[in-house]
């Protein structure tokens, strides 16, 4: 694994819980952390059970005893390791968004499919396609329970940069992080919207916004920010995403991304609505799932919500018994699982990095749309 922040202590905990709970094809073995500081990152492989540690993500793709990588690195790195992994006939782990650009998403893209016509492969971290509610919820749409899909609402809504004086972070700078609040979790709001439907953005109509223009300089990296110095710095990506969009199949959605929503700490929630009914769900609840059956008599129409713990629901059959809840490290496991089982057994991980690719493109249409002012702008790929 190259890294070993946030993302570094949610993978670790996926791999090294998914084979004690689900019968996977192989065992992962947690042989070797990268990180540019040594005395961190042999902090990190105590506590998260790595064997050992480096210093050069090349080390790591140059041995032969290593089979995955697994990036979890600030954006601007993502490209040189993911190919150079591929190209070493690594499959590679990536973490969202895959890229800071199309041109990097595209690149990784392309040496993906190489790899894979050799039978190395490579999967985008989209990480709450796993949330047994929202793969639920995929099922619903996919069988026709909520008929002919109409709108999706989308919201992810965080406040953790409210406080002017949080410090500049690399999330917060354009350079490492690639955008704002629309790549770090739009990102994730595109994608479920998408997996969900089984419907793909073709056009969006969008704005950006950041409300604090500077923040002091970053003295110590501690989670998603740390201590701040004396010195100021510019932000220069994004506080909040808003915008419109138009999908393939009909439907129409609208999107919110913010890190400067007061009191809101990880609200991501997502509605769709059809012409038989409608599903909602909320990552602050994430056992839970609300449906609404229009079809049936009108005296007994109404949200149901749907507990999403029994074995039947997607990966529980691993699990507690029924009304055992799960949380936000669990995703990780489902992951790792999906992982394995699909490099094991000769397929084609998904999400792909031909499908981290089409949000990157996504990304930058809001991106253009925002910077032009125009109402509609086309993605990048679409008619």
């Amino acid at each position: 694994m190259i890294g070993y922040g946030f993302m570094g202590a949610a993978h670790s905990q996926g791999w090294r819980v998914a084979p004690r709970f689900f019968d996977l094809p192989a065992k992962p073995e947690m042989t070797l952390i990268v990180g540019r500081n040594a005395e961190n990152t042999a902090a990190a492989a105590e506590k998260f059970g790595w064997a050992e540690t480096a210093t050069d993500w090349r080390d790591a793709v140059a041995r032969d005893d290593i089979d995955v990588i697994d990036i979890v690195t600030p954006g601007d790195s993502h490209v040189e390791i993911a190919i150079a992994a591929l190209e070493a006939g690594k499959h590679v782990l990536c973490e969202k968004p895959l890229a800071n650009t199309v041109e990097e998403a595209r690149a990784m893209a392309e040496a993906a499919e190489k790899a894979a016509a050799r039978g190395v492969y490579a999967m985008v971290g989209f990480t709450y396609r796993r949330v047994p509610a929202a793969t639920y919820a995929r099922d619903l749409v996919a069988s026709g329970a909520l008929g002919e899909i109409r709108q999706v609402r989308a919201n992810y809504l965080q406040d953790w940069l409210v406080d002017p004086e949080v410090p500049l972070a690399w999330r917060l700078q354009k350079h490492l992080a690639g955008s704002g609040s629309l790549g770090d979790i739009g990102a994730h709001a595109i994608d479920l919207a998408q997996f969900i439907t089984g419907q793909k953005l073709t056009s969006v109509s969008g704005m950006l916004e950041t409300f604090v223009k500077q923040r002091p300089i970053l003295a110590e990296a501690s989670g998603l920010s740390g201590t701040a110095s004396d010195e100021m710095g510019d932000v220069t990506v994004d506080d909040l995403a808003l915008f419109t969009g138009r999908l393939d199949g009909g439907a129409v959605g609208s999107f919110e991304a913010t890190r400067m929503s007061t009191g809101r700490k990880n609200a991501f929630r997502i509605e769709v609505s059809g012409s038989k009914g409608a599903i909602s769900f909320d990552l602050e609840n994430l056992n839970e799932l609300g449906f609404y059956d229009a079809t049936a008599p009108a005296g007994q129409q109404g949200f149901t919500r749907i507990l999403v713990t029994e074995p039947e629901h997607p990966y529980m059959e691993a699990w507690w018994p029924t009304g055992h809840m799960l949380g936000y490290e669990h995703g990780f496991s489902h992951q790792a699982r999906d992982f394995v089982v699909d490099v094991m057994g000769g397929t084609q991980p998904t999400p792909s990095f031909a499908d981290g690719l089409q949000v990157q493109q996504v990304l930058e249409a809001v991106e253009h749309s925002a910077e032009s002012g125009s109402a509609w702008t086309a993605i990048s790929g679409t008619d």
